[in-house]
């Protein structure tokens, strides 16, 4: 059984540790101004120090340049290629043609990855891109296996795929989506969305023989998010995903936590890894439990399964698994006193679990004491207030430098 890749998002230097902390064998970051997410902090220097500590790990990075680039663009996108040449990342992730040749010509060394926003969906479109310079095809999230497992079974020698396992679906065809910018003139293919698709909206028809009577159509006092999906979730699917050969297997997600990342990565690390162990014995209950610990939309397996699905929307807009929270992480761990940055309110009395890396089972405990990080006085709660704020508690368990704390609110 060939070895998969688990590759998580870090939409910045800290989360890319935390990433590789909890078990990712690569992470894909963006730079400002050139990726889908410019609102993610990725300079050009955090993005060479990323690489340059993943390499110290025998990890990756892809960089992704996906945007959907205008003429004038092209200037600061050969630039942003020239010092991509230099800085070495272990792939480029592109949808649009244009770009993909500026990265031939620019950064001839660096293999290319084509995008999901490239819509592939075919062996046509493989090896279209295949034969014009590209190494990997990240399929698109609208394909079922039995479309997966075609493409697997002919695709030519060399090429890699790689699919989304988890997060955020976009509602449009494979993210390309002109909805943010028609609202807000926030362009989602450069890299500026407004996440229009997850507001609430009002409906309402005009009756076509009685103009200007407008009657609300079924909503809640909210509205309806009739433009949401629902997060996309392949935790049982994981033994079909790495029989079937694809070579990456990808949690979305730039914009979200160290928590998120943390929570998702150390998941399905333990999947894959127990799987490859002990492949008769796979349950997956046990991942999913961690996973519903984080803050979704619900959850689907979207069109992997059955192309006919239909539970892929969430009309109420409402957030599920609001029942743990980022609690803090750890700076320094002592035997008697431990100092924690915190992420959220914590007080004497809370519960608490710590999540250990390659390990899908939280150590719990129960915070009952709490120690001020400057005077070392007792205190009964303290509150994020600047960032980087601290406490000291003590940890039931030796804690390394990083490891991620779960409030139960």
């Amino acid at each position: 059984m060939k070895k998969v890749e688990l590759l998580a998002p870090a939409g910045s230097f800290e989360k890319a540790k935390i990433a590789f902390l909890y078990g990712a064998d690569a992470i894909y970051c963006g730079t400002s101004s050139l990726s889908l997410r410019t609102r993610a902090d990725m300079d050009n220097n955090n993005l060479a120090d990323t690489i340059k500590y993943a390499h110290s790990l025998n990890k990756k990075v892809y960089v992704t340049l996906n945007i959907f680039a205008w003429d004038e663009k092209y200037d600061e996108i050969i630039e942003q290629v020239k010092m991509l040449s230099k800085i070495e990342p272990d792939g480029i992730i592109v949808a649009d043609g244009g770009v993909m040749e500026v990265v031939k010509q620019y950064a001839p060394k660096i293999p290319i990855h084509m995008s999901t926003q490239s819509n592939i969906v075919s062996m046509h479109a493989c090896n279209f891109w295949f034969k014009n310079g590209a190494k990997r095809m990240i399929m698109a999230r609208e394909l079922n296996k039995k479309q997966l497992k075609y493409i697997m079974e002919h695709k030519p020698l060399g090429m890699e795929t790689e699919i989304f396992i988890h997060g955020a679906i976009c509602f449009s065809y494979s993210g390309r989506c002109f909805l943010s910018d028609f609202i807000t003139g926030r362009s989602a293919n450069l890299g500026d969305c407004a996440q229009s698709c997850r507001w609430a909206y009002n409906l309402y028809a005009e009756e076509k023989n009685n103009p200007g009577n407008i009657m609300p159509i079924e909503t809640n006092e909210y509205g309806t998010s009739i433009f949401s999906s629902k997060d996309l979730c392949l935790i049982k699917e994981i033994p079909e995903i790495i029989e079937m050969g694809i070579d990456s297997l990808k949690v979305e997600g730039r914009l979200k936590t160290e928590y998120y990342i943390a929570s998702v990565i150390n998941a399905y690390r333990n999947a894959i890894d127990d799987y490859i162990k002990d492949s008769e014995n796979y349950d997956y209950t046990r991942y999913l439990r961690e996973l519903e610990k984080v803050k979704t939309r619900g959850l689907t397996t979207f069109y992997f399964n059955d192309r006919e699905n239909k539970d892929i929307q969430e009309y109420s807009g409402k957030q599920y698994n609001e029942q743990y929270e980022f609690g803090g992480k750890v700076i320094k761990y002592g035997p008697d006193r431990s100092i924690i940055e915190i992420r959220n309110r914590l007080k004497v009395g809370d519960e608490m679990e710590i999540i250990i890396p390659n390990k899908i089972e939280p150590v719990k405990f129960t915070i009952d004491k709490l120690w001020d990080i400057e005077t070392d006085n007792e205190i009964e709660a303290v509150n994020p207030g600047k960032q980087g704020q601290q406490v000291k508690l003590k940890l039931p368990i030796e804690c390394q430098k990083d490891w991620i704390l779960r409030r139960k609110k």
